[in-house]
C-alpha cells in the first residue's frame, strides 16, 4: 500500500481532477449533449489522408536528395530532439503569420502541452520565480506548473479581455513580496475558456510593458487558424524585443491525434564565458530528458500536410473555420431564442458573444459546481464545464459556465442549448432565494 501523503503534492490537487471528472461524466451519461469538449469536429477527417500526407513528405525527402537509407532513417529512427521539420515549421510561420525566424529557433514538441513545460521547467529557475497567468486560464499551463511547484499568480482579466493595467500591478506586488515575476502566460485570440480576444491596442501595451519590466510572454493562440474573418497580428509578429515565446499547436487545425506543438524560442542566452545559444536550444536539452524526441511519424504526418498547402494552414482552415464560426451563431442565435431579453434579465443570465474560437461563456444565477453539472446531465441531458476550474489561486466563476461550440452539430446546438435552457430555469426554481 501506498499512501497518497507520500505522493507528491500535485497528484491530490483539483485541477489535474477537473478533465477526469468531465471524462467521467460524458461516459456516464453517453446520451447527453455535451458543451465540454474543447475539440475539434471529426467531420473533416478522412483516415486516407493519413497515407496520402505522410506519402507526400517521402516524396519530399527524395526530391531533397535523401537517398532510401536516409529516408527509412527519418521514418523509423528517434531523430533529433529539436525534431526534424523544424524548416517546414518556419516557412508556414512566415506565410501565415508574418512571423520570420530561423528553423533553429524552434522546437518541435509532443502537443502544445510538452511546449508549456519546457518553457516552465527552463525559465522558473528558483523559488522566488513566479509565473504569471491570465485569469479565467487554460488548466494545461497551471497544471503543468503546479508539477513543477511552481507559484502561480492569477490577473484577473475583465469581461472584455486582458488589460495592462492588472499586470503592471501585479507584477509591483510580487517584487514587494521578493519575488521575481518571470513570465505571463495568455491566450490573446478567442481564449480558452473565456472566448475573449485582446485588441491591437491591448497587444502592444503588453509588448511594451514586457520589455519595460523585463518578464518574457508565452503566446498560446491555438484557435486563429480556425476562426473566420481577418486575424489580428500575433503578439510574436509584433514583438521587436524578443519577449515572445511562442507555443504552438498543430492539434486543432491539422490532426489532434498526432500530437504535435512547437516552441518559438529566439531569446539570446548567454552564459558566465560570454558563449551564446538560443533559447530554443535549452528547451531540447529538457526535452531530451522528458519524452526524447516528438515521433517521426507523427511529424510526417503534420509535414505531409505543410507541404500540400504550402504552409498556409489559414488556407487549409478555411472550410473548417467557416464551420466552426456557424456554429458559435447558431448558438448564440439559440441563446437569444431560449433567453428573450426580458426572461433573462428576470434570470440574471448573460453571456459574451464572441467572433471566433471553440469557447463562449455565460454567466448563472446559482452555483454552477460540478454537483450542479451532474443534476444538468442526469435530468436534462447536456453537460457543460463550471468555470471554477480555471480560475486558479482565491478562485472565481462560482456562477459561470463554459460552452464548447466544436464538436457538436447545428442541430445538437439547437437541442443542447434548449436542455440548458429547461435546467437553468429548474436551478432558479429550486432556489428562488439565490
Amino acid at each position: 500500500m501506498i499512501s497518497r501523503e507520500d505522493l507528491h503534492a500535485s497528484v491530490s490537487d483539483p485541477v489535474l481532477d477537473t478533465m477526469n471528472f468531465l471524462n467521467e461524466i460524458t461516459l456516464r451519461y453517453p446520451k447527453a449533449i455535451s458543451f465540454a469538449p474543447g475539440r475539434p469536429y471529426d467531420g473533416f477527417f478522412d483516415t486516407e489522408q493519413i497515407f496520402t500526407q505522410i506519402r507526400g513528405y517521402l516524396d519530399h525527402l527524395a526530391q531533397s536528395g535523401y537517398s532510401p537509407g536516409q529516408i527509412r532513417d527519418a521514418m523509423f529512427q528517434y531523430g533529433p530532439t529539436a525534431g526534424r521539420i523544424r524548416d517546414l515549421i518556419a516557412d508556414s510561420l512566415l506565410a501565415d503569420e508574418n512571423i520570420d525566424v530561423p528553423p533553429e529557433s524552434i522546437v518541435v514538441t509532443a502537443g502544445c502541452q510538452e511546449a508549456m513545460f519546457l518553457a516552465l521547467r527552463a525559465l522558473i529557475s528558483g523559488p522566488d520565480d513566479v509565473l504569471l497567468v491570465s485569469s479565467p486560464c487554460y488548466v494545461g499551463i497551471t497544471g503543468a506548473a503546479r508539477l513543477l511547484d511552481i507559484k502561480v499568480l492569477a490577473v484577473e482579466e475583465g469581461e472584455d479581455g486582458f488589460q495592462c493595467t492588472g499586470l503592471d500591478a501585479a507584477i509591483d506586488a510580487e517584487l514587494a513580496r521578493g519575488h521575481r515575476p518571470r513570465a505571463f502566460y495568455v491566450v490573446p485570440d478567442h481564449s480558452n475558456p473565456a472566448g475573449t480576444t485582446m485588441s491591437v491596442e491591448a497587444r502592444r501595451q503588453l509588448l511594451d510593458l514586457a520589455a519595460r519590466r523585463g518578464i518574457l510572454i508565452l503566446e498560446d493562440s491555438p484557435y486563429r487558424m480556425v476562426s473566420p474573418g481577418t486575424h489580428l497580428p500575433t503578439l510574436k509578429c509584433l514583438d521587436r524585443h524578443r519577449s515572445v515565446v511562442y507555443l504552438g499547436s498543430f492539434s486543432k487545425t491539422a490532426f489532434p491525434g498526432a500530437r504535435v506543438g512547437f516552441a518559438v524560442a529566439n531569446q539570446p542566452v548567454t552564459d558566465s564565458a560570454g558563449r551564446t545559444s538560443l533559447l530554443a536550444d535549452e528547451f531540447a536539452k529538457i526535452k531530451s530528458m522528458v519524452t526524447v524526441n516528438t515521433s517521426s511519424l507523427s511529424q510526417a504526418v503534420i509535414a505531409g500536410m505543410l507541404l500540400t498547402c504550402e504552409g498556409r494552414v489559414s488556407e487549409l482552415n478555411t472550410e473548417t473555420a467557416a464551420y466552426y464560426g456557424q456554429a458559435m451563431r447558431a448558438t448564440l442565435r439559440q441563446l437569444d431564442l431560449s433567453f428573450p431579453a426580458e426572461r433573462r434579465a428576470i434570470l440574471r443570465v448573460r453571456w459574451n458573444e464572441p467572433d471566433g474560437g471553440f469557447f463562449l461563456t455565460m454567466r448563472v444565477p446559482f452555483r454552477a459546481d460540478n454537483a450542479a453539472l451532474a443534476r444538468s446531465a442526469e435530468d436534462f441531458g447536456v453537460i457543460w464545464t463550471p468555470m471554477s476550474y480555471f480560475y486558479p489561486g482565491n478562485g472565481g466563476g462560482e456562477q459561470s459556465i463554459r460552452l464548447s461550440v466544436s464538436y457538436l452539430t447545428q442541430e445538437d446546438i439547437t437541442e443542447g442549448i434548449m436542455r440548458l435552457a429547461a435546467f437553468i430555469e429548474a436551478e432558479v426554481s429550486s432556489h428562488p432565494a439565490g
